[in-house]
């Protein structure tokens, strides 16, 4: 009886292969070759998952995407079945900045993949609707957190709470920006990140 195939972990095995070409060599290194030698695999294998290098790009941006949902949810996950909003938000978002090997190198894949959306409208879109989902957690626990501590949410809070989920998401972007990018030490970030968090919630 022949084997059967597990083509998801295959087109998984290309996507990490891709991540890794990615994270050292830049996403211009990214090839068919590049990538069926990172992954110990024939040339054809690759053609057969992705025709293009465009289809590769977009699987291993989106498989890129969910091993960052991982660490959010395992970041979340130490903090118990009910975690208090503030708790909540402070994990996630240091969960963000890169502090070990791997995840600098998953951090340069990451700003490769938003520079390739910078230019791509299919991929800019789906970052977009990314964005869009995490900013909308980051306002529900804002704003639960918030009323914790004070009055009910009224509509201008309302709009308060999503205007301050976006900033720090993008301080906590910029954050990691600078630590792969400019020597900026992860401690410092997370120290710039938490004084922000209680900024917003104060």
């Amino acid at each position: 009886m022949p084997k059967k195939v597990d083509h998801h972990q295959r087109r998984e095995l290309l996507a990490h292969a891709v991540r890794r070409v990615v994270a050292d060599h830049g996403l211009g290194a990214v090839s068919l070759r590049s990538v069926a030698a990172e992954a110990g695999v024939t040339g054809g294998m690759v053609q057969h998952y992705f025709p293009t290098k465009e289809a590769m790009l977009d699987f291993a941006m989106r498989s890129a995407s969910a091993q960052y949902g991982e660490r959010m949810q395992k970041a979340l996950s130490t903090l118990g079945e009910a975690p208090e909003p503030a708790a909540a938000l402070e994990a996630v978002l240091t969960a963000l900045l890169p502090r070990s090997e791997q995840e600098r190198a998953d951090g340069r894949v990451a700003l490769a993949f938003m520079s390739h959306a910078s230019l791509d409208s299919s991929a800019a879109e789906y970052l977009r609707e990314g964005n869009d989902g995490m900013r909308m957690l980051l306002a529900d626990w804002i704003r639960s957190a918030r009323d914790a501590s004070g009055p009910a949410a009224t509509a201008e809070s309302e709009s308060d709470a999503h205007s301050a989920a976006a900033a720090l998401l993008a301080l906590t972007d910029g954050l990691a920006i600078q630590v792969l990018s400019s020597g900026l030490d992860v401690d410092d970030a997370e120290s710039i990140l938490r004084l922000h968090i209680a900024a917003v919630l104060a």
